[in-house]
């Protein structure tokens, strides 16, 4: 299957779409001028709402980490450039936090459209969505959450992680890795494609049977 970008909403394992975006840190062409980084894009409604500000500083805050899992943060909004610009003077200003990432200023919402952000019946603005894209610019996953939950950070670094080791290493990752209820933070190893190899396998102590086998992570 190619794994080019197909009309309307870009689905997961395609290119992310070509665009040339206005940020509050100048332009980007995405996913270009990110080859060979990982990138998280998440939309918000609209600046100078109260979730989107607790979203906002909690990305911030935690920054640092996605870097050192090698993965970029932007932002998005249907907002304007010097909207943008003023919310994160003021978050700075009232909350003693800086905003380090560029945002996305979509006024026109041609970016929102192209990724297929817009939900009508879910509200105004671009509903709250997440992108994460590798370092070959191929989307790795999609999220919405609903207008009225913000999204959890902590959450979203866990799934930048997981992603990373799931392609990087070739293994699948368990239900609330690190710390699932079978196998704590091990990882589990792709099923077997022969016979032979499924006999092989039980004889594993790592296997619970032939087709639910698992290793330490590396």
């Amino acid at each position: 299957m190619s794994s080019e970008t197909t009309e309307g909403s870009p689905r997961m394992g395609e290119t992310f779409p070509q665009m040339e975006v206005r940020t509050t840190m100048g332009r980007m062409k995405l996913p270009d001028d990110l080859i060979g980084e990982w990138f998280l894009l998440f939309s918000h409604p609209a600046d100078f709402t109260p979730i989107c500000t607790t979203e906002f500083v909690g990305f911030a805050k935690r920054q640092d980490e996605f870097e050192k899992l090698g993965c970029k943060l932007i932002g998005h909004s249907i907002d304007f450039v010097f909207t943008h610009i003023k919310w994160i003077e003021w978050i700075e200003e009232k909350l003693g936090v800086e905003i380090r990432f560029p945002i996305i200023a979509d006024s026109y919402a041609k970016v929102a459209n192209r990724l297929g952000v817009m939900h009508p019946v879910e509200g105004i603005g671009a509903v709250r969505a997440v992108f994460l894209v590798d370092d070959h610019g191929r989307i790795r996953l999609i999220m919405y959450y609903p207008q009225r939950v913000g999204r959890n950070i902590d959450e979203l670094l866990r799934i930048v992680k997981a992603t990373r080791i799931a392609w990087e290493q070739n293994v699948a990752i368990p239900a609330n890795w690190p710390n699932n209820e079978i196998i704590g933070g091990d990882v589990l190893v792709e099923p077997p494609m022969t016979v032979e190899e499924a006999r092989k396998r039980k004889e594993t102590t790592n296997c619970h049977d032939w087709w639910f086998c698992h290793r330490p992570l590396e």
